[in-house]
């Protein structure tokens, strides 16, 4: 399965900052959507990505006047980035090799969505249970 296909299977809006939001806006942000990371875009450009392992690093070299800093300058850059096309599991050894959560997906230069770990991981394991449940049935049959 594609990485486009898992996207249609479980639509949800891009939401994403620009390098000039705060860190502090961008905390906020992260906490009322619940979720752990940003990505970072200009125009149709995704210029890296924000997550909460920057807010850490942040705080831990310059305290609370991280704070205050634009997005720019403490988010991961440049961004690793898919494909619609990608496998599942080609996305998933990806972020596995690169040690990152979130890709940022982009087709004709623009973002057409943000898939995390945890997306790939979901669907890995709905696939794992139907194939063992067909199983089951198959020898039940028999």
């Amino acid at each position: 399965m594609t990485i486009q296909a898992i996207l249609e299977r479980n639509p949800h809006p891009i939401i994403s900052i620009t390098g000039k939001t705060s860190v502090a806006e961008a905390v906020s942000l992260l906490a009322a959507k619940r979720i752990g990371a940003l990505p970072v875009v200009e125009g149709d450009a995704v210029l890296g990505i924000f997550s909460e392992r920057d807010v850490i690093y942040s705080l831990e070299r310059e305290g609370a006047a991280a704070l205050d800093r634009p997005v720019a300058e403490v988010m991961t850059a440049p961004a690793v980035t898919s494909e619609p096309e990608t496998t599942a599991l080609g996305a998933l050894s990806l972020m596995t090799q690169r040690r990152i959560r979130h890709l940022p997906v982009i087709e004709g230069g623009r973002m057409v969505g943000f898939i995390s770990i945890g997306d790939l991981v979901k669907y890995r394991i709905d696939k794992i249970e139907a194939e063992a449940n067909a199983m089951l049935e198959y020898i039940q049959s028999v």
